[in-house]
């Protein structure tokens, strides 16, 4: 007789790697937590250095340093070193919702693609692929040649979401954080999950400007 399995938390992956906006992939972590998912972790070695670099973090005591910024979510952060291959995220029998790369490098994209996993981040979305999970990605490079497209073509035909690190302004944003907030609700209204991270089109019309206008891109 198969036992009944008791109800769990939606279990989500982040992933982030080393392109640069290390604090996207940070306030998704946050917002994650916050609406009481089961978060498992990922961070590359470039990543660690953005985070470095970016955020003026201290890396050299890892663990330690996410347990400090999330200590209110102890019980459900759980974070895999990327090389460790044999983790529970590199199964398809370890069940979750899917995958946030959130930001993507050129080069974490290319090895997804190319079905290369050569690390843990890897091999997580090389599973959501061949499990038929959600799988986002948030590329962070500008310009694009050829290569990054065809990458992000191919991921995009295997069933990937791509959703790429670019800012809106009709919502007349008045801080870095806003727009922060903005790119996040869009990778949260894709998983999809409930938020008030930004203000959404027609819930808020501009002073003088009638509800028929609609906007035009």
């Amino acid at each position: 007789m198969v036992e009944q399995q008791t109800a769990r938390a939606p279990r989500w992956i982040v992933g982030i790697t080393g392109a640069s906006g290390a604090i996207y992939g940070l306030r998704l972590c946050e917002e994650l937590l916050a609406t009481g998912v089961e978060l498992h972790l990922v961070i590359t070695d470039s990543g660690w250095r953005v985070f470095k670099e970016e955020l003026d973090w201290d890396v050299a005591r890892r663990r330690e340093t996410l347990a400090g910024r999330f200590a209110e979510y102890s019980d459900r952060l759980h974070y895999h070193d990327n090389r460790d291959i044999g983790a529970p995220i590199a199964s398809g029998s370890f069940r979750t919702e899917g995958m946030v790369i959130i930001p993507c490098s050129m080069g974490s994209l290319s090895a997804i693609a190319h079905g290369a996993s050569t690390n843990l981040l890897t091999r997580a979305a090389d599973v959501m692929l061949k499990e038929g999970r959600k799988l986002l990605l948030v590329p962070r490079e500008t310009p694009l040649h050829a290569i990054h497209l065809e990458n992000m073509l191919t991921l995009a035909r295997l069933g990937a979401r791509l959703i790429p690190a670019m800012p809106a302004f009709y919502y007349k944003p008045q801080s870095m954080e806003e727009m922060i907030d903005f790119l996040v609700g869009k990778v949260m209204d894709n998983l999809p999950l409930a938020h008030n991270l930004y203000r959404r089109w027609g819930e808020e019309q501009h002073e003088g400007q009638s509800s028929d206008n609609p906007r035009t891109d």
